[in-house]
């Protein structure tokens, strides 16, 4: 009877040991989408400019071609 006793605390404890590091993985994970989505909105305005700079730089570099080849 007390080794059922002994079991029963066994697995309960498992259980709670396992739920708490489920919680601690998981609240780590919503955290971290948190954070790529506030760096993500952080950097957008610097790769839109990096963008519009080599947009830019390309036009300037087929101007400078099509001048080369009059």
């Amino acid at each position: 009877m007390l080794m059922w006793v002994v079991w029963i605390a066994v697995v309960v404890l498992s259980l709670v040991v396992l739920g708490a590091i489920a919680f601690g993985v998981l609240g780590a994970g919503r955290r971290l989408a948190r954070e790529l989505a506030a760096a993500e909105q952080d950097v957008r305005p610097v790769l839109e400019q990096a963008q519009a700079t080599a947009a830019r730089a390309a036009q300037l570099q087929a101007g400078d071609r099509g001048a080369d080849t009059r």
